[in-house]
């Protein structure tokens, strides 16, 4: 069972808003009647599973596995909101835990004990003035269901419009006040056996950890979080957010409209009910993809619980809906641009480049001789691209830098943790529907169409790097590697992308925008007051290709299609 009271001299640290490790440390150390009985539990739980972990493990017999996999569930479920949160975050890692423990984990997502339905009456009333019963036409009995940090009920508002109400475990704060604090502390002192060169960053990623625990907590924020998110993707068919319902919302209790969906945690219950799990994976990805690189503000918790397969296909994409807003992040204007380049010059293997991105985001000390880390990136990254960019996802970059981390001078910024995490969740739910999926070979599309488009000031400033090369002149085999890519995408009906993207191209030729590109082109292809008939021909021999009649009408036949399904 959860924890839930543990001392009433805690209360002192409900007063508090936001987390504070410094002051929760003081506030613990001199309270050691708190400190060391939850201490003492931590160590022998942690000691004890770890034991038999060890031991049993590796076992090939099927009924073991699925204890341990029983049997972690339990502990972390008994250790509270802290680790349920770590548990959560496992359980979108195929590449880091079995198979056969992932079906576990995920129950942690919302399969959890419910706490005391009377408390949660008891909340609601205290929260929004009013009892369930007077403020919703029907409220349940029972929750739906209940998450690390709260339950949820299904009511009904008036007529047939249902609403979700999330009520927040009772006492939540100072739980995880209490278990963050001896988390920090035992990974302090532990972190110097870690296989991982994390140095001061491990102390610093806890602490980020710790600060979005806070931040989901606080439902207030989690509401403006819900709205701000629904109207970036307001023009987006394939993307639905619940509506807040503010009247019946505050710190403690938040209410939406409902989502009546299905889960995306398993194929065959997508496939029962005609939802096509591919078409679902390239809407999840491609808008992960756009709340990194475009909106600069993303959902860091996308596990299967939190995000929903509606029915519907816009445009060969799959529908679904995002729920749960308590864990966003923002990335910086500075960083978007450099993690686009980083796809870019690790895509097209410019590994000296793709180091000083790493530097400027942090990765790496700006006093660092990058002369000797660009052969480290192209022997560790350049041989998992292969000859195709769809060879390339995300688990083998983060495989491959654990074992940089321990023998070069890479670290994680703080700032990055949960933006690695986001990825990664992101990813592994797609691998737990189509092992096969690639993110990269949607990641990479994405990026060359908004290239080409030179949509933003930041877009064009990297479409002329990728295609100009340090003299000037035109790279038309760049150029046609970004044409490539999008034909060849697998997340789209590719053919008929290619003229939406040629056509944005010469607009953005022909627009005042374009001013800096049309000067480039016509710098590479008059030299000395003479034409440069070389590139001209070039060029001309690469419209020719990539846009040749049978590719046109393919595509045209391809677009008329997707008007008509």
């Amino acid at each position: 069972m959860i924890i839930s009271n543990t001392s009433s001299s805690k209360i002192a640290l409900t007063a508090k808003v936001g987390y504070n490790p410094n002051g929760d440390l003081i506030w613990l150390l001199i309270r050691p009647w708190i400190l060391i009985p939850r201490v003492i539990v931590i160590i022998t739980t942690l000691v004890s599973l770890g034991i038999r972990l060890l031991f049993q493990g590796s076992s090939k017999n099927q009924e073991v596995q699925n204890q341990l996999a029983k049997r972690l569930l339990h502990t972390l479920t008994n250790l509270g909101p802290c680790f349920i949160k770590i548990g959560q975050a496992l359980s979108t890692r195929p590449d880091l835990v079995r198979r056969d423990w992932l079906e576990e984990l995920t129950k942690l997502q919302d399969n959890l004990p419910a706490f005391d339905h009377s408390l949660a009456l008891k909340i609601i009333e205290d929260e929004l003035g009013g009892a369930a019963s007077v403020l919703f036409e029907e409220f349940p009995k029972t929750p739906i269901a209940a998450a690390s940090l709260g339950q949820v009920y299904k009511a009904r508002l008036y007529g047939n419009y249902w609403v979700a109400v999330k009520v927040q475990r009772p006492n939540l704060p100072e739980i995880l006040r209490i278990d963050l604090v001896i988390i920090k502390s035992l990974c302090i002192f532990i972190s110097p056996i870690l296989p991982l060169n994390l140095g001061f960053g491990l102390s610093e990623i806890i602490d980020e950890f710790g600060r979005s625990l806070f931040e989901e907590i606080n439902y207030e924020m989690e509401a403006d979080n819900a709205e701000r998110f629904a109207r970036l993707f307001a023009n987006n068919a394939a993307i639905t957010i619940p509506r807040v319902e503010r009247m019946l919302s505050s710190r403690r209790v938040i209410t939406t409209s409902w989502i009546d969906g299905i889960k995306l945690e398993n194929r065959l219950a997508l496939e029962r009910e005609n939802l096509d799990p591919t078409s679902l994976i390239r809407t999840g990805v491609i808008s992960g993809i756009q709340q990194l690189l475009e909106f600069g503000y993303f959902h860091a918790d996308p596990h299967p619980g939190n995000m929903f397969a509606l029915k519907g296909n816009t445009n060969n994409l799959g529908h679904i809906a995002y729920v749960d807003f308590g864990m966003m992040d923002s990335i910086t204007e500075e960083d978007r641009i450099t993690l686009t380049s980083a796809v870019v010059h690790l895509i097209n293997k410019e590994f000296n480049l793709l180091a000083i991105d790493f530097q400027k985001l942090g990765f790496l000390s700006l006093k660092q001789d990058l002369s000797i880390i660009a052969p480290i990136l192209e022997e560790v990254l350049g041989g998992s691209l292969g000859e195709e960019v769809e060879s390339f996802n995300f688990k083998a970059i983060t495989d491959r830098f654990s074992e940089l981390m321990y023998d070069y001078p890479f670290r994680v910024p703080a700032r990055f943790a949960l933006i690695i995490r986001a990825v990664v969740s992101q990813e592994g739910l797609a691998l737990k529907l189509d092992p096969s999926f690639k993110i990269i070979a949607v990641a990479y599309p994405y990026v060359a169409k908004r290239l080409l488009s030179g949509d933003t000031k930041e877009m064009l400033n990297l479409l002329l790097e990728v295609i100009f090369d340090q003299t000037g002149r035109l790279n038309i085999e760049r150029l046609e590697n970004l044409f490539n890519v999008i034909s060849k995408d697998t997340s789209s009906s590719s053919n008929s992308e290619l003229m939406p993207v040629a056509g944005a191209s010469l607009k953005l030729l022909i627009s005042n925008n374009g001013s800096e590109l049309r000067k480039n082109l016509l710098m590479t292809l008059i030299k000395d007051e003479k034409l440069n008939t070389k590139d001209l021909k070039e060029l001309i021999k690469l419209i020719r290709r990539v846009f040749r009649p049978s590719h046109l009408v393919h595509g045209i036949k391809q677009s008329l299609n997707l008007r008509t399904t």
